[in-house]
C-alpha cells in the first residue's frame, strides 16, 4: 500500500494537483499515508478527522443531510468530500464516514459495517464514490481496506 500512495504523491505532484480529506472512521489514515511520503507538503493542503456530527457541521456538512440521511451515508460523505476540497482550494477532496465493528449509540440510524467514500473532483464538478463492507476481523484490518480501496481509485482518477 505504502507504494501506492508514493505514486500518488507523485502523480499529483507532477501534475500539480492537491488533495484534502476529511475522515471519520479512518481516524487520519489516508493522511498518514500521505504524509508519511517526501513532498506531501506539495499536495496535501488540509486534512480534518471529524469523530463528532458537530465538527462535521463546522466545516460544512449540512446539518439537515445528516438528519435525513444519517452520518453514515454517502449524502454525507459527498458532502465531506466537497466542503473539505472547498475549504482548502484543493483539487480533490475526500470524505470518508461509516462504522468498523461497532454499534454508534450517538447515530443509530445507517447501516453497520458499512464504510462511505466519496472523492470530489474539483475540475470537472463530479463524485467517484464506493463503499467498503467491513467483514474483517480487527478495526485496524478495515481502516487498512478502506484505504487501499481508495488509493486505487485516486491513482485511476489522476492518471
Amino acid at each position: 500500500m505504502d507504494e501506492k500512495y508514493q505514486i500518488l504523491v507523485k502523480k499529483l505532484t507532477e501534475q500539480k494537483k492537491t488533495i484534502a480529506t476529511m475522515e471519520s472512521c479512518t481516524g487520519g489514515g489516508v493522511v498518514n499515508q500521505i504524509t508519511n511520503i517526501e513532498g506531501a507538503s506539495e499536495v496535501l493542503r488540509f486534512s480534518a478527522v471529524t469523530y463528532s456530527n458537530e465538527y462535521k457541521i463546522k466545516l460544512g456538512v449540512s446539518e439537515e443531510i445528516i438528519k435525513k440521511y444519517s452520518v453514515y451515508s454517502i449524502e454525507t460523505a459527498h458532502e465531506m468530500a466537497y466542503h473539505i476540497s472547498v475549504f482548502a482550494n484543493s483539487t480533490y477532496g475526500v470524505g470518508i464516514t461509516g462504522k468498523l465493528n461497532r454499534v454508534d449509540r450517538e447515530n443509530p440510524f445507517g447501516k453497520d459495517n458499512v464504510v462511505f467514500v466519496s472523492i470530489y473532483d474539483t475540475i470537472n464538478e463530479k463524485y467517484i464514490d464506493f463503499t467498503v463492507v467491513a467483514v474483517l476481523a480487527s478495526r485496524k484490518e478495515n481502516k487498512n481496506l478502506v484505504l487501499e480501496t481508495l488509493v486505487e481509485y485516486l491513482l485511476q482518477l489522476i492518471n
